[in-house]
């Protein structure tokens, strides 16, 4: 099984850990609401995780013009 972590806005792959067994209490899925769970993990067809993140890019744009935080989607 592997997480690959994709950024919720630009969809630019941020990264991906490749492993066989992943607790996921070490990557603080235990701390999250099953809605953030629901809206953050995805389940692909070949078994692997999709986590939906922000890449640094996305992060520098938001903090840039925090009103982007109103929108769905800021990019063009």
């Amino acid at each position: 099984m592997a997480l690959h972590y994709v950024c919720r806005h630009c969809q630019s792959q941020v990264g991906t850990l490749d492993q066989e067994r992943l607790a996921t209490t070490n990557l603080g899925f235990d701390v999250l609401t099953n809605a953030e769970r629901q809206n953050m993990i995805s389940f692909m067809s070949n078994g692997d995780l999709e986590i939906k993140t922000i890449c640094e890019e996305c992060q520098e744009a938001l903090d840039q013009s925090p009103h982007y935080h109103e929108q769905q989607t800021f990019l063009q």
